[in-house]
């Protein structure tokens, strides 16, 4: 049966830019309905993986590249945590993947705000691949915040990674805060509300689109740390 380095080293030659591990117990802090066992009962551990943006689409003009590249990630992520599945379980070990975008059930229309079945920020973090930032984004120290996001449930118990305890945002720095267009941030949180208003648009003939990413691109840790 692999170990977790051996995962890790799989992980990355299926695409994956970085690759952490958590364990089931530092989960015991998520919304009931949203811990890794309300998706797969005999999960153990948690194998996180990132991909990155190639950083300049973000500063394009045209908001379709963005769009288009965001999805395309989305898609390469969801084959590389089947593809991780597959070798997990020809290695003795049973593993479910985690949808890196939707879908999800839980979905709040008053509000527009709507919930994953697991919070892959949140699993990022408890891997030990990076910490949120005050956009909430997950902010990675080699990748920053051009980073998406997937993730692998397993039954192996498998070593974990140690998390970053430490704020790597600027001390004072309210970039994200003060040019969010809909004042959707608060440091902690996103309205998802008023983020879903500014951020998405769809055209006349019905494509969804991004509309913003000021909070990502305005970041002085965007690409990370120098």
């Amino acid at each position: 049966m692999l170990e977790a380095s051996g995962i890790k080293v799989v992980a990355k030659r299926l695409g994956a830019k970085a690759c952490g591990i958590a364990s089931i117990d530092r989960f015991d802090g998520a919304p009931e309905g949203f811990h890794p066992t309300d998706i797969y009962s005999a999960c153990r551990s948690v194998v996180v993986f990132l991909k990155e943006m190639p950083p300049d689409i973000i500063l394009q003009e045209n908001p379709i590249p963005y769009t288009h590249a965001a999805y395309q990630i989305y898609g390469e992520l969801d084959r590389l945590g089947m593809d991780l599945c597959r070798i997990l379980e020809s290695e003795g070990m049973h593993a479910v993947p985690v949808p890196t975008d939707t879908p999800y059930l839980h979905w709040e229309p008053e509000r527009s705000h709507g919930m994953g079945i697991l919070s892959l920020r949140h699993a990022a973090v408890r891997a030990g691949l990076g910490v949120l930032g005050r956009n909430n984004l997950l902010i990675n120290e080699r990748f920053g915040n051009m980073v998406y996001i997937g993730a692998v449930l397993t039954n192996a118990w498998l070593q974990a990674d140690p998390m970053i305890e430490k704020d790597v945002c600027p001390p004072k720095c309210r970039i994200c805060l003060d040019r969010c267009p809909v004042g959707a941030l608060d440091g902690t949180t996103v309205k998802q509300s008023l983020c879903r208003k500014q951020s998405f648009f769809k055209t006349e003939r019905g494509f969804d689109l991004y509309a913003c990413n000021l909070c990502r691109r305005l970041c002085p840790l965007r690409l990370g740390r120098a």
